[in-house]
């Protein structure tokens, strides 16, 4: 029937996939020589495995080696696999090598004697010499059913059957590779990614450690100079404010005998006269004692401003220690004090403390007084790039403990804004909004470190019509 073998070969021919061609392939052979069921045995990678089972209703793939299959005569399958020759019986059961008359069998087979078969074709497939498989077919209902046409026939279909199922292990052998350079793709980029990510965070850390080591030193050079500014400022400072008592002192001696000798003078002669009265001596004697106290309330506000140096650089303190808060935050107020001065039609910067009952707490004080510097210094800055509102411009302080054993201490200014769309950027290193030659963009990020190594944390928020307030908690131990 040949165009029924053009059609099995072009149904098969089609089968790209190997499962798919197999069940195609035993669905055929069943309905083209009359078989009632049949499996398909595949040679692959050097040993014989059953890979289709099928009979008249269906057909179905497996993966079972041959010798450990009970539902197929292995003797004769390895037979025909040995001598590449179809076997064709018309009783197997009958069969000589498969007697049932132990004395004449040739073939003692199980399955053979078991089930006790009765018409059988068991055909190999080879491609140019190349063993392929072999094709196993069988019909209990009746002897003699595979005619010589019929053998014929499943020759020709299992030609093409044979090229067609190296072409489907070819394919599934590209078809697998391709997975597996995929999952290697796939792994490489990963591992590519995470290199990049890694080399990434790599990068990051050593540019934050650059900025830690740059600002540190660049903190520590300002507080050696200050410290050793305070300390040459200290010693003259500490000799003028003794004179200035000796002064005092001398100087209510001078008036005493001034005024004794009014006393016993009282009409004192013309020259001492004129001269009493071109220098003024009664003004002369009054201002005297004004110069004394303002020169006084000088030295003591330069002797406070020594001693906040000092607190603010704490050079000469352990590095550690436990302190009040507040007095940092002061030592750092007085040091910028100049600067919320007003000037050139620029207001005033009001400062407007709100001071809770903050227990001292253990920490690096020089460390946090860095990060009240920078964040109270960025506010003036903000302030004065801003143009004023009718508004007296503030910044606000105010500090509290938290129910959850925190320090809070709040900076607060009304008249600045941070673009919402760089707030999450601001603690960066290198980052900054400021001009050029203006701003290293290391002060919030060594702040934001240095709250960090306290195990605290230090947020801001911004809005429009409300400024910008930082938060910063530090925990401690009551």
């Amino acid at each position: 029937d040949f165009p029924a073998v053009l059609k099995a070969a072009k149904a098969i021919s089609q089968e790209v996939k190997l499962e798919k061609l197999l069940v195609t392939l035993m669905q055929i052979a069943i309905a083209n020589a009359g078989a009632q069921k049949g499996h398909f045995i595949l040679f692959q990678e050097q040993q014989w495995l059953v890979v289709a089972t099928a009979d008249q209703n269906q057909a179905k793939t497996l993966e079972i080696p041959l010798d450990q299959y009970s539902e197929i005569p292995q003797s004769l399958v390895y037979s025909v696999a040995r001598t590449q020759e179809t076997a064709v019986f018309e009783n197997l059961s009958t069969a000589t090598q498969f007697s049932s008359d132990t004395a004449k069998a040739t073939l003692r087979d199980r399955y053979v004697m078991t089930h006790q078969p009765l018409s059988v074709l068991c055909m190999p497939i080879s491609q140019q010499g190349k063993r392929v498989g072999i094709l196993y077919l069988e019909n209990n209902l009746t002897t003699d059913v595979f005619t010589q046409e019929q053998v014929e026939v499943l020759n020709l279909i299992m030609s093409q059957a044979a090229i067609s199922v190296e072409n489907a292990r070819l394919y599934q052998k590209a078809e697998n590779y391709s997975q597996t350079l995929e999952i290697e793709v796939e792994r490489k980029t990963k591992a590519l990614n995470q290199k990049a990510k890694d080399l990434e965070q790599t990068l990051k850390t050593l540019q934050q450690t650059q900025a830690q080591l740059i600002h540190t030193e660049k903190m520590s050079s300002i507080g050696q100079m200050v410290a050793g500014i305070a300390h040459e400022i200290n010693n003259p400072i500490g000799f003028i404010q003794g004179n200035i008592t000796h002064i005092e002192n001398y100087f209510e001696d001078f008036i005493s005998l001034l005024t004794l000798y009014q006393g016993e003078y009282p009409q004192p002669s013309l020259a001492i006269q004129e001269q009493w009265e071109e220098i003024e001596l009664d003004f002369l004697l009054e201002d005297v004692t004004k110069i004394l106290k303002s020169m006084k309330v000088g030295c003591d506000r330069i002797k406070q401003i020594v001693l906040s140096l000092r607190d603010f650089s704490r050079l000469d303190e352990s590095p550690i220690k436990a302190v009040d808060l507040h007095t940092g935050i002061e030592s750092t107020l007085l040091i910028v004090e100049n600067r919320l001065q007003g000037y050139d039609n620029k207001p005033e910067i009001r400062v407007v403390k709100e001071y809770g009952n903050l227990p001292k707490i253990t920490c690096y004080p020089s460390q946090l007084n860095q990060v009240f510097f920078n964040i109270i210094s960025n506010g003036i800055d903000a302030i004065r790039s801003h143009p004023q509102t009718a508004e007296s411009p503030e910044i606000r302080i105010s500090t509290t403990v938290t129910d959850s054993q925190e320090l809070r201490i709040t900076i607060a200014n009304t008249n600045s804004v941070i673009p919402v769309d760089i707030q999450d950027r601001i603690f960066d290193p290198f980052f900054t909004t400021k001009p050029v030659g203006k701003g290293t963009g290391l002060g919030l990020f060594v702040s934001y470190s240095i709250i960090q190594q306290h195990g605290g944390t230090i947020t801001v928020q911004s809005q429009p019509g409300e400024g910008t307030k930082f938060e910063i908690f530090i925990p401690y131990s009551s």
